[in-house]
């Protein structure tokens, strides 16, 4: 599994902190992780905005296959990476809501909170987050024996979002384009993007908002 984790500006000096914890349960598992948004204070400047942005090309063109994302309360980049096509996050403040997002919802994102509660012992709270999301088979259901129920649930609301939604790509092109642009003008989302994309037509748009 290829894991992206994304920081906007306000909680940008987390980031060595979180991706040290992702990435010792992702060695573990054998998943690689992308460290694609800022990682200190003086880098490439995002707001929860460009998370969103950011998530949803690397999802909907397979770049990745799951998203750890967060702000100060992280609200901001709920919402943000939820008004995607083909992003599915859910907001996580510690182990158990990691556990029961991937057996109920079985989404492809995380938003955490990286200011409100990050106090003491906040990276075992981190490391334990990713253990949850990440180890056994999802989308198993809690209890189990609700496993139908959900797995239909969740899929009734996946068509529901894709109907709301525009053609992912047309959607792209009605935003600024200059907050898609900031959003992919990183060194290290290009990297990840451009290696990993497996859709032409976004590799393509990408490659055009960066000449522009």
């Amino acid at each position: 599994m290829r894991i992206a984790l994304m920081n906007e500006f306000s909680q940008a000096g987390k980031n060595p902190i979180v991706l040290e914890q992702l990435n010792a349960v992702a060695d573990d598992l054998g998943h690689q992780v992308f460290n694609v948004g800022m990682n200190g204070d003086n880098d490439h400047r995002l707001t929860y905005i460009h998370l969103g942005i950011m998530a949803g090309l690397l999802l909907n063109s397979k770049a990745v296959d799951f998203v750890i994302s967060g702000c100060g309360t992280g609200q901001g980049a709920l919402m943000s990476l939820n008004a995607h096509p083909g992003v599915v996050c859910g907001y996580c403040i510690d182990p158990s809501d990691a556990y029961l997002f991937a057996q109920i919802n079985n989404g492809n994102a995380l938003a955490l909170p990286f200011a409100k509660g990050f106090g003491w012992g906040a990276e075992l709270n981190c490391r334990y987050i990713f253990e949850k999301a990440f180890t056994g088979e999802k989308g198993q259901g809690y209890p189990p024996e609700r496993k139908e129920s959900q797995v239909q649930n969740a899929h009734i609301l996946d068509g529901v979002k894709d109907a709301m939604c525009k053609d992912y790509l047309t959607g792209l092109k009605s935003l600024d384009q200059e907050l898609v642009k900031t959003a992919v003008t990183g060194e290290r989302f290009q990297a990840c993007f451009f290696e990993h994309c497996q859709d032409k037509e976004l590799e393509a748009y990408v490659r055009s908002v960066l000449e522009a």
